[in-house]
């Protein structure tokens, strides 16, 4: 984000008059449980999720996707837990909804949150997995990851370095037959970098 980073740390940034990481929560809903990583600008971003209830872990060295849940994992009482990017905007229905409807803790230790090509916004990637008829995604270029997932907590516990990418957690359950992907009904606009704001903001008032 360039300059718009200098003087806050990425989820501060505004669209459409609200913080990036208020778009994010909102997709939450009402979890009693809320976890965020803090580590550039930790302070402007304790003080604002402070008083939405959140608890705030900060990280003195980046851990990464993986490395961070790890880090958070003693603030969770469940066996398993939404994890989700702030640089994201959503028009449609609320995303955690979607991910618990169609969680199936028998035969899925990763439900993941995917958005075909043509409702995804301001996105500069060429694209990550397909989705199967059976609901199981592969590598592929059809449809985005959204940021947002279900994942047992086991497998990223049982990893034993403290910096990896939730990569390795998902190539792990690719080779078990236990990752999954559900599509998300509206719009979703990647805001992780400048251009995505007034994209975002267009999506939000004309889709």
């Amino acid at each position: 984000m360039k300059a718009l980073t200098e003087t806050r740390p990425k989820p501060m940034i505004e669209v459409a008059g609200r913080p990036l990481v208020d778009h994010a929560m909102e997709q939450l809903g009402d979890m009693a449980q809320r976890v965020a990583n803090l580590h550039y600008l930790p302070d402007m971003l304790e003080k604002h999720l402070s008083s939405a209830g959140l608890v705030t872990v900060f990280e003195e060295t980046l851990l990464e996707t993986g490395g961070g849940l790890k880090n958070a994992l003693p603030y969770f009482n469940s066996d398993a837990v939404f994890t989700m990017n702030t640089d994201a905007v959503w028009k449609g229905p609320q995303a955690a909804r979607i991910l618990s409807n169609a969680w199936k803790p028998d035969k899925m230790d990763a439900l993941l949150l995917v958005v075909p090509k043509s409702r995804a916004h301001a996105h500069l990637g060429s694209g990550d997995f397909e989705l199967e008829p059976s609901g199981q995604i592969r590598r592929g270029r059809n449809y985005i990851y959204t940021g947002m997932q279900i994942l047992k907590t086991a497998p990223v516990a049982a990893i034993e370095e403290t910096h990896f990418s939730l990569n390795r957690v998902w190539e792990d359950l690719f080779a078990q037959g236990r990752i999954y992907g559900v599509e998300y009904s509206g719009h979703w606009c990647d805001v992780g970098h400048p251009e995505g704001i007034a994209i975002a903001e267009a999506m939000l008032k004309d889709c």
